[in-house]
């Protein structure tokens, strides 16, 4: 017996266009006719099972395009108004001030620190390009994030245009791994394999940095439009690119870089203790410095993206302070970057020194030209040597 015919506010009859989705009855709610190939949406419903829900969300089913109702209906966004709801919501409220302040802080840090590499002609070097390369991928996926998130929250973005954003999201985020493997690789190629050094320029750096991100986010887009092409369901005003079965397409190839960074790491640490040990040249301390910058980074860059593929499943107490400690290291990621490549950078402070010790030079030449041949409204000298030597002229015509 069709469970249709036991609910008297969905009868069981024949559309009146031939081809369309007839009136359905699936034990929670009444799908009307409908025309085929499309999804249907209405409010959840008010009660069930004593616990009043949210009917400002809808409720969803497709209408295939043979005239047949899909075998399921989508309640996921059907959520019970419960008394302790205010609790999670706050956590998740906190959660977006820690992204929003520390992706701000980190954006502002990024863009003083690429505005001294680029303004300094000092500091143009392929060591400091590579540099501002990392921090450029940083402010992009930085910017790129509160722009998403800005987006989804405030405005209504359609299906396309969260596709797109998660789309450069997902590529800026995984420069962020790639460039950080360039600074890795170039202090490698510096230290251990040294006689490789001119084989590889800024235009292979580039590629890797910049390139290969790309063309691993391609195929990721590709494998989501196929399954998105193949699936039955298709949902209006979601992103279907958020959290997809393909997101093991750029987290490994993010993984690895990391691994081989470690391993760069550890080879050069090895030959900075054993044989540069004793030497104290500038240069030498410079690959002491980098070392220390990447002994840092690396990790930190490591765990952090760890901490997002993983962690507790329950709320709570436990999980409200996790999300919170993961929101601060992910969003400050940027600040570090700048900390450790720029702001502590022994070059840059240099660099910084010299041009005020000429400004300063230059302040004071321009300060005594002006007081050497300026007067006062008496037409008399301002300097004090200038008034000795103007009285011992005056004087001079009587002591003769």
């Amino acid at each position: 017996m069709n469970n249709s015919t036991n609910n008297n506010n969905c009868p069981t009859e024949k559309p009146t266009n031939p081809g369309w989705c007839p009136n359905h009855w699936d034990q929670l709610m009444c799908w009307k006719t409908s025309k085929p190939d499309v999804t249907v949406f209405q409010p959840c419903f008010t009660e069930l099972n004593g616990l009043r829900y949210d009917t400002s969300q809808n409720a969803s089913r497709y209408c295939k395009a043979d005239g047949v109702w899909n075998s399921f209906s989508d309640y996921m966004k059907c959520k019970a108004l419960e008394t302790n709801e205010m609790l999670p919501d706050e956590s998740i409220l906190y959660t977006s001030y820690f992204y929003y302040g520390g992706y701000t802080i980190s954006l502002v840090a990024l863009v003083v620190a690429v505005s001294i590499f680029v303004y300094f002609k000092d500091l143009r070097c392929l060591r400091n390009t590579i540099h501002t390369n990392l921090m450029c991928s940083y402010i992009l996926s930085d910017f790129t994030w509160i722009l998403t998130s800005t987006l989804q929250e405030w405005l209504a973005v359609n299906n396309n245009g969260c596709l797109l954003l998660t789309f450069f999201l997902r590529y800026f985020t995984l420069t962020n791994f790639f460039w950080m493997f360039v600074e890795g690789l170039y202090l490698y190629i510096l230290v251990v394999e040294t006689f490789t050094r001119e084989n590889i320029k800024l235009r292979v750096y580039m590629f890797i940095g910049w390139g290969i991100p790309l063309v691993i986010i391609i195929i990721w887009g590709f494998a989501n439009m196929i399954t998105s092409f193949e699936s039955e369901k298709k949902e209006e005003g979601t992103c279907t690119w958020m959290s997809t079965v393909h997101e093991w397409i750029y987290q490994g190839p993010a993984i690895l870089v990391l691994v081989v960074n470690l391993i760069f790491l550890s080879k050069i640490m090895w030959v900075l203790i054993t044989k540069l040990r004793s030497a104290n040249s500038a240069e030498t301390q410079q690959y002491r410095k980098a070392s220390k910058a990447l002994l840092v980074l690396i990790p930190l860059l490591g765990v952090t993206y760890i901490l997002t593929m993983v962690g507790p499943t329950e709320p709570g107490t436990f999980s409200n302070y996790y999300s919170y400690g993961r929101a601060t290291l992910l969003s400050m990621q940027g600040f570090m970057v700048a900390i450790f490549y720029c702001f502590v950078n022994s070059e840059v402070k240099n660099t910084f020194k010299h041009h005020l010790v000429r400004w300063n030079d230059a302040r004071n030449l321009r300060t005594s030209g002006s007081r050497r041949f300026t007067y006062s409204k008496d037409w008399s000298p301002n300097t004090r040597s200038d008034s000795v030597r103007w009285s011992m002229t005056r004087r001079l015509p009587s002591q003769v």
